[in-house]
């Protein structure tokens, strides 16, 4: 799978700000029909993503649509099966059934298409106390490649503030990790952090989110693209570290030993792998 440190909000009906998030350096966009979208201009939306994709892109994109409950799904559906997109960003999940039902439709409309059934990815959005505690089952739909947060939506259905130190969000991150694990899938991407003003707030937020498990965050602004790539980009010291850690213990299990020390660490099989994730990540962001 590409690299998805940062992927780019932008408007789905709004073409100049498309242009200037391809341009913006995000591993990929998304085009936003769902919150992003005025109610009056939903369709307006849809027919400026054909626009849109008409031209061959740099980056993947994404569609975020309306959640599984609303009366845009089916129309929004219908406006993109078919264009070269990566996969569809569900909003508002809270359950696997609603995943399933989502999945029956996409499978009509495939089919319609002469597409192959399943063609189509799908990352739902969970962002209520309903979602997180459902996060297993949400995971293991059809069609699902990875979850995303929706932190804001979720500060606001528990009834608190995203605050800088992120307590409140800590629960519902390791149960998206924990899940994305369990279900066999990539990690979950990490929700937008609301202040794009302030770097170092953004910057506190995605090493927590790396730290917890998660691939990779969400952004809203151009200006949040590059400080996520660098934290959620292998450092040199961390890949000096891993290589010393894979190279060591090769040269142990030649001698049959199983249990090495780096640095004075113990480090056992489990640390290796780790070491290998992280070189493989590294190596497919060229470096």
């Amino acid at each position: 799978m590409f690299p998805l440190r940062t992927l780019l909000f932008t408007p789905a009906d709004d073409p100049r700000k498309g242009e200037k998030a391809f341009t913006a350096g995000a591993d990929a966009v998304i085009l936003d029909l769902e919150d992003a979208v005025a109610e009056a201009r939903k369709e307006r939306a849809r027919q400026q993503i054909r626009q849109t994709l008409s031209v061959p892109r740099p980056v993947p994109v994404f569609v975020r649509i309306n959640g599984p409950s609303s009366p845009h799904i089916l129309h929004d559906l219908q406006a993109v099966v078919g264009l070269p997109v990566e996969g569809l960003m569900l909003a508002k999940a809270e359950s696997g059934e609603e995943i399933r039902r989502v999945d029956w439709l996409l499978s009509l409309l495939e089919q319609q298409h002469q597409l192959p059934v399943g063609k189509v990815k799908l990352i739902p959005f969970v962002e209520s106390a309903r979602g997180i505690t459902r996060a297993g089952e949400i995971a293991a739909a059809p069609r699902v490649s990875c979850l995303a947060f929706g932190g804001n939506d979720y500060t606001m259905d528990i009834g608190v503030p995203y605050s800088r130190e992120g307590d409140e969000l800590s629960f519902a991150r390791n149960q998206l990790v924990v899940a994305s694990r369990a279900a066999g899938i990539a990690p979950p991407l990490d929700t937008v952090n609301p202040d794009f003003r302030d770097i170092s707030f953004l910057v506190e937020d995605a090493r927590r989110a790396r730290k917890l498990g998660f691939q990779g965050k969400l952004v809203i602004h151009p200006a949040q693209v590059a400080p996520v790539n660098e934290v959620f980009t292998p450092g040199a010291e961390e890949i000096a570290w891993a290589e010393k850690v894979v190279e060591a213990f090769a040269r142990a299990q030649a001698a049959g030993s199983g249990v090495i020390q780096v640095e004075g660490k113990m480090v056992e099989l489990p640390i290796v792998r780790r070491a290998e994730q992280l070189l493989a990540a590294a190596s497919r962001l060229g470096k």
